[in-house]
């Protein structure tokens, strides 16, 4: 059957998809199964999908929408599952704004409901010129390939880890990002765990980062309940063939979340090559409980920021609870990106990595 798209979620960007396409009635209940669904539901709330270039657009009731099956598992958003079977007809839900399509098993009062949809097909592609039959389209495999280990050289990692989702990574991240790049550094960034949106990526691009990738890129709609350590390696190796001075890691959601941020933290690869970590966190309780569970898995980061330290009623606690200097990076970016890039430096010149010092590769 062909049918026309009103709207194509971020989540399907790896297959490349135009308006007109070709449904199939034989839909594997995989994730990363690409379909086509029309919406039934018109939201107050929670009621966008992001598209390819990263824009939000507004659905509808009766809009078209491809997007792409996937498991989810947000603390502050909904949690849902591609189901075992799925068969035209069938009524899911739209899971994120990255166009992620399940059958929702848990919601959050703040954002209500989730939006139901009726599945259409399965989006066909036709790989061979001139082939009559399709076959399921699936965002897998992506630009990037998971890797079994990590390159031998790379250059410093820096890693924003959180308590939980909403504590301030990607604002740590991209103003970590800003002020690197002001000092002339070069970075790239990847966001290696969570739920598919591209607008964290683009928000690392705006604010200095040369290159940007995702686990989406190596084909994943959601890192919840698989394996990403191979797609974390993969990530950090495209960003390191582009010759950067720095690669910034964000793992999305928390750490005793379901999206392996645990599993990654835990590989010895990443370990041995770790540059600095901050932690991100909502609350003092939260701050010092991630403290001692990275104690606990061999890391220590050198910085705390987040909500927690919105003022210096949470900042000074913190210190005091955690001797970890705790600064808020919205409001001073620049103490926080001095404190990690003297880190490194000093990681250097003890020679647990190896790379060319900071300051010399200013110098360039």
């Amino acid at each position: 059957m062909r049918i026309r798209l009103d709207k194509i979620a971020s989540s399907t960007r790896n297959v490349g998809l135009f308006r007109d396409v070709t449904l199939g009635a034989e839909i594997p209940a995989e994730s990363g199964v690409v379909v086509a669904v029309r919406v039934l539901d018109d939201k107050s709330t929670y009621n966008h999908v992001e598209d390819a270039h990263g824009r939000m657009m507004r659905v509808q009731a009766g809009d078209v929408l491809a997007g792409v099956l996937g498991a989810r598992d947000a603390l502050r958003g909904y949690a849902g599952v591609v189901p075992q079977r799925i068969c035209v007809g069938d009524t899911l839900h739209l899971l994120n704004l990255g166009g992620i399509i399940g059958k929702c098993t848990s919601e959050n009062s703040g954002v209500g409901p989730p939006c139901r949809v009726e599945v259409l097909g399965s989006v066909l592609q036709f790989n061979e010129l001139g082939r009559r039959v399709g076959t399921p389209a699936r965002i897998a495999p992506g630009p990037v390939s998971p890797l079994d280990s990590l390159p031998e050289e790379l250059p410093p990692v820096v890693l924003v880890a959180g308590s939980c989702m909403h504590a301030g990574k990607t604002a740590a991240a991209c103003m970590l990002i800003r002020e690197a790049t002001s000092r002339g550094l070069k970075v790239a960034a990847t966001k290696v765990t969570g739920v598919a949106l591209r607008r964290d990526s683009l928000e690392m691009q705006d604010h200095g980062a040369h290159e940007a990738c995702t686990f989406v890129d190596a084909g994943l709609p959601s890192t919840a309940g698989v394996d990403v350590v191979p797609v974390a390696r993969g990530c950090i190796a495209a960003m390191a063939a582009t010759q950067p001075d720095l690669i910034l890691v964000e793992l999305g959601d928390g750490l005793l979340g379901r999206y392996g941020v645990d599993a990654i933290l835990q590989d010895p690869q990443l370990q041995i090559c770790q540059g600095a970590m901050v932690l991100a966190a909502n609350d003092p309780v939260a701050a010092w409980g991630g403290v001692q569970w990275l104690a606990n898995n061999g890391w220590r980061p050198v910085a705390i920021t987040g909500p927690a330290t919105d003022n210096a009623a949470g900042s000074t606690r913190i210190e005091e609870l955690c001797e970890v200097p705790a600064i808020n990076a919205r409001k001073n970016p620049g103490a926080l990106a001095k404190l990690v890039l003297d880190h490194i430096d000093q990681t250097i010149t003890m020679g647990a990595i190896t790379a060319l010092p900071l300051e010399a590769q200013w110098a360039r």
